[in-house]
C-alpha cells in the first residue's frame, strides 16, 4: 500500500519559508574547513546543528575526533551524530551530510555576498554551502519537524551523522564511522545508508546514484641541475627537465582520452547488456554537455559512450606542473626541478595497488627511453576507491518510488565521474547498502563562484526525503537485500 503523504506535504509547503529561513541563518556561518582561522566558525556550525535537532527533540551527541593531523594545535571539528526514533519495531535509516564549506568571497567574483543568501526572481537561492551541503543537510531537520507539525509519525528510525571536515579530506572520520558501525555502536542497527551529497543529471529530472569513480593522484618530478638557469647562457648545453617531464607527461594518454598505459584498460570489468539498458532512459543530451562545457570539443559523439566514459570507464587527465614559469609574460628560465600531476580516475574492477604499479614500471620505462641524465620519481599523492551498488537494491527501489509521487517521473540511474570517499566507508562499515539522493541540479556551481540551490530542489527535496523515509519502510527486502 502506497502511504499516505499528503498531510506531510502540505506541511512542507506551510513551514517552506522558514525551512529558508533555517538555511539562510545556516549559509551565514562561513564554516570553511579548510581556513584555520574560520575553524571557530565550523565549531559554530556545529553548534548550530545540536541546538535545531535538540528542539526537534532528537537524541543529540557532538563528538569530539582530537587534533588535526599535521596541526596538533588545532582541533578536528565533531562529528555531530543524532537518533530520532528507537522503536525495534521500524527499520533503521543512517543518513550522512556535511556542515563544512568551500572558501568564499566577493572578490571570487561573486554576484553576491557568499555567506548572506539572496534568492533572485526565479527562485535561485545563492549562498556558500546552500546547494553542498547545508541544504540537503537541512532537508533530513525540515523532514522531521514537517512530521511532527502535520502530527505524522515517522515511519522509520532515522540516524543522522554530520562531519565538518568533508572539504579538507573527512579527516578522522573513517575511523569514527568503523567504530560506531560494530556491536553496540551507534550506527550499528542501521538498516540502509542514504546519502544526499550529489546533484542532478541536468536540471529537471531527479536521479539515483549507484556509482562513483575512484582515484589515484601521481605526481612525476624531473630533477637534474642545482638551480634554475638561463636558457641563453645554458641552453643547448644542460638536458633539461622540463624537456623530459613534458616527453613523459605526453606518453600516458591519447587526444581521444584513451590510456596509454599497458594492463590499465585490461582491468575494466566488461559492460553487462543488463547495465548497458540503464543508459537509453536516462534524460541527457549531447547539448547539455556542449553547454557545460561551453564549446563542442567532445571526444564522443553520442550520449551512451559520452555518459560510459564519464562515470563507466576510466580516464587520466594532466593537472599541472610544479616548479615551471606559468605567470603572463617571458621569462627565458630552465627549471632545475619540475614536478607534473596527474590523476586516473577508477572503475570497477581496477585494484588500486595493481594500477600503481602498473604506472611506476610505465613511468620508468617512458623516462629511460629518453636516455637523459637527469633523475625521475613518480610518487602517489593520494588514493580512493570507486564505488559501485545494486540499484535493484529495495533501498533504491524505494527511492525511485519516492521520487516518482513527488516528482511524476522515474528517476534516472546514474553513476558519477567523480568521488565520494564516505560512501565506501559506510557500505564497508555497515555491510549495508547505500544510495546517493541528491536535493540539487546540475547547475547548482557547487564549489565555484554564485553556488545556489534553486526554491524548487529545496523544498520539493524535503518532501522526498520524507516520502523516501515512508517508502523504504514498507519496501519489500526481497529484493537485493
Amino acid at each position: 500500500m502506497a502511504p499516505q503523504l499528503d498531510g506531510y506535504f502540505e506541511q512542507v509547503d506551510a513551514l517552506s519559508e522558514s525551512f529558508i529561513e533555517r538555511l539562510r541563518s545556516a549559509v551565514a556561518i562561513p564554516s570553511v574547513s579548510a581556513d584555520e582561522a574560520r575553524r571557530p566558525d565550523v565549531i559554530r556550525m556545529s553548534k548550530f546543528l545540536v541546538s535545531e535537532l535538540t528542539k526537534l527533540g532528537a537524541h543529540v551527541e557532538s563528538r569530539e575526533l582530537g587534533p588535526q593531523p599535521e596541526k596538533p594545535h588545532l582541533q578536528l571539528p565533531p562529528v555531530v551524530i543524532a537518533r530520532y526514533g528507537s522503536s525495534t519495531s521500524k527499520r533503521t535509516i543512517l543518513v550522512y551530510g556535511h556542515y563544512d564549506v568551500q572558501p568564499a568571497g566577493i572578490e571570487d567574483g561573486w554576484a553576491t555576498e557568499p555567506f548572506s543568501l539572496s534568492i533572485d526572481d526565479k527562485g535561485r537561492m545563492y549562498g556558500r554551502g546552500s546547494t553542498d551541503d547545508k541544504g540537503p543537510v537541512l532537508g533530513w531537520l525540515n523532514a522531521i519537524q514537517a512530521h511532527k507539525e502535520a502530527g505524522v509519525e515517522l515511519p522509520v528510525n532515522l540516524l543522522m551523522c554530520f562531519e565538518g571536515m568533508e572539504e579538507y579530506g573527512s579527516e578522522g572520520l573513517d575511523d569514527f564511522i568503523g567504530k560506531e558501525a560494530k556491536s553496540g555502536g551507534f550506527f550499528a542497527d542501521a538498516d540502509a545508508v542514504c546519502i544526499s551529497d550529489n546533484y542532478w543529471l541536468g536540471t529537471e529530472k531527479p536521479c539515483l546514484t549507484y556509482g562513483l569513480r575512484g582515484c589515484n593522484y601521481y605526481s612525476v618530478s624531473v630533477s637534474g641541475p642545482g638551480q634554475d638557469l638561463h636558457s641563453g647562457v645554458f641552453g643547448g648545453t644542460a638536458q633539461e627537465p622540463m624537456t623530459d617531464l613534458v616527453r613523459v607527461l605526453g606518453t600516458l594518454v591519447d587526444t581521444n582520452g584513451k590510456i596509454q598505459i599497458p594492463g590499465i584498460n585490461e582491468m575494466v570489468a566488461p559492460v553487462t547488456d543488463e547495465e548497458r539498458a540503464l543508459y537509453d532512459p536516462i534524460s541527457y543530451t549531447m547539448e547539455n554537455l556542449h553547454e557545460s562545457l561551453g564549446s563542442t570539443t567532445t571526444i564522443h559523439s553520442e550520449k551512451e559512450p559520452t555518459l560510459m566514459a564519464r562515470w563507466r570507464m576510466p580516464s587520466l587527465s594532466l593537472h599541472g606542473i610544479e616548479g615551471a614559469f606559468s605567470q603572463s609574460g617571458a621569462k627565458t628560465v630552465i627549471p632545475a626541478k619540475v614536478t607534473g600531476k596527474f590523476s586516473i580516475r577508477t572503475v570497477p574492477d581496477m585494484e588500486s595497488e595493481k594500477v600503481n604499479e602498473y604506472v611506476y614500471k610505465y613511468v620508468d620505462e617512458q623516462f629511460k627511453k629518453l636516455g637523459s641524465k637527469n633523475k625521475c620519481e613518480v610518487k602517489l599523492q593520494h588514493a580512493g576507491n570507486w564505488w559501485v551498488a545494486s540499484p535493484n537494491h529495495w533501498n533504491f527501489s524505494a527511492a525511485g518510488k519516492a521520487v516518482e509521487k513527488v516528482f511524476g517521473v522515474k528517476p534516472d540511474l546514474t553513476r558519477e565521474g567523480g568521488s565520494i570517499p564516505v560512501t565506501l566507508t559506510f557500505e564497508q562499515a555497515t555491510g549495508k547498502n547505500v544510495l546517493l539522493l541528491p536535493m540539487g541540479s546540475s547547475t547548482d556551481a557547487a564549489h565555484s563562484i554564485n553556488e545556489k540551490l534553486d526554491r524548487r530542489n529545496y523544498i520539493e527535496g524535503t518532501k522526498l526525503l520524507g516520502a523516501y523515509l515512508h517508502y523504504v519502510a514498507e519496501e519489500p527486502m526481497s529484493n537485493g537485500a
